[in-house]
């Protein structure tokens, strides 16, 4: 019993001193091809792989239209709440409903804060930003041809829909220069995330 455990303890060492061979000469072998000059992961890219051009100034402004909460960003003009509303009927009631609550989409009007963080999300009790509001707009509506309204056509839609969830009344024409200065009945329910430490920071 003794030589059959010798032996199969020297088996065990033969092998690990064969793998152990084995691995080594691998390892010598990547280091020579390495060292006679083939490419390896280190090596500099080329300055340039000759696919594709720089992209013109009038293409990048072309997708550079977001608007951010202060209003930077925003185009020139206006709109109002009666031109709007024609707006609506012919390019978002189909969605949205004839007054906005309907569907088959979100509805969009509501005049009461969303306190209880359970009603269903709209421009009236849950947006923060009324410049939010041009951004998506004119980013991504109508649903089957986003981008396709002009920046007036979405100034009087704003408007609009800002006047229906009781942001504004509809003597008020939306420009460029005020819509960042009117607060969303939700601004309030926004806070800053000021966590330094913890598992839900990254």
């Amino acid at each position: 019993m003794r030589g059959a455990k010798s032996s199969g303890i020297l088996q065990v060492h033969l092998l690990y001193l064969c793998s152990l061979f084995f691995f080594v000469s691998c390892s010598s072998g990547d280091s020579r091809l390495n060292n006679e000059g083939s490419p390896s992961d280190t090596q500099a890219w080329p300055s340039s792989f000759g696919i594709g051009r720089l992209a013109t100034q009038h293409e990048i402004d072309s997708i550079n239209f977001d608007v951010r909460p202060d209003g930077q960003g925003l185009p020139p003009g206006a709109g109002n709440v009666s031109a709007g509303s024609i707006i609506y009927q012919e390019k978002c009631a189909r969605c949205h409903g004839a007054t906005g609550v309907e569907g088959p989409y979100n509805p969009l009007i509501s005049r009461t804060p969303n306190t209880s963080g359970k009603d269903e999300k709209t421009i009236g009790n849950y947006w923060p930003y009324a410049t939010t509001l041009y951004d998506y707009i004119h980013r991504s509506m109508p649903y089957d041809k986003p981008g396709s309204l002009t920046s007036t056509e979405v100034y009087n839609l704003t408007a609009f829909l800002l006047h229906e969830n009781g942001v504004i009344d509809s003597s008020l024409t939306v420009t460029s220069d005020n819509l960042s200065k009117i607060t969303m009945p939700a601004q309030k329910l926004f806070v800053d995330d000021d966590r330094t430490d913890g598992p839900a920071i990254r």
